[in-house]
């Protein structure tokens, strides 16, 4: 058995979507070693910072929130689709013949893991290449970065795959990850009636 981790790690000088100041994580020393005998820390960070789910009240009014996602939707079986060698997006084009069943949690591999800051120009999913997923009737979406979507108006990939029931996995690093089938595991944190949560995304490989 083979564990490989797909997180983002969490830091202050992170990675974050548009560069933007305020998704940066701050982690504050509250205590340390010369003032007692204990050390802790706090986090402040944006739910969409790092390797994060989003559920559907991110984009549908009214719509469900991360505590409300069966565990079994994000520990399970998966396959990683390596499209490294597209440019710019993902339609329906480069998701035909991969032979795509009901059920899967399909991750994305993309040109985009190779990227370490951000990068404006990411490989994202497109409107056809989400309702090719959705008509599919894939279980879970995930992709090697901080967006599923790239500035579409309206946000059409968000709610074709959320409309639908679709888990969606951001902020995802999958360079070293081999084409294939593996077991996900990627739970959230159980923070209750948010529309994202940060999650520890596990790839395990049982015959490796």
């Amino acid at each position: 058995m083979k564990i490989y981790d797909i997180s983002l790690s969490i830091h202050e000088g992170m990675p974050v979507y548009n560069n933007h100041p305020g998704k940066k994580p701050l982690i504050k020393t509250v205590k340390d070693f010369t003032q007692g005998s204990v050390y802790e820390s706090r986090i402040e960070m944006d739910m969409h910072t790092g390797t994060h789910l989003d559920a559907p009240l991110h984009m549908l009014e009214g719509g469900s929130t991360l505590d409300c996602v069966d565990l079994s939707r994000v520990v399970t079986p998966c396959r990683v689709l390596d499209l490294s060698g597209v440019q710019d997006r993902i339609g329906e084009a480069e998701l035909k013949g991969k032979g795509i069943r009901t059920g899967e949690f399909i991750l994305l591999k993309t040109r985009n893991s190779k990227v370490e800051g951000f990068d404006p120009s990411f490989v994202f999913l497109d409107g056809s290449g989400a309702r090719f997923l959705r008509d599919a009737g894939v279980g879970g979406v995930g992709i090697d970065a901080l967006g599923i979507e790239r500035s579409q108006p309206g946000h059409e990939t968000h709610k074709i795959l959320l409309g639908a029931g679709i888990v969606i996995l951001e902020g995802l690093r999958l360079l070293q990850i081999e084409e294939g089938e593996y077991i996900l595991f990627a739970p959230p944190l159980k923070i209750i009636g948010t529309e994202a949560a940060p999650a520890r995304a596990l790839l395990v490989q049982l015959n490796g």
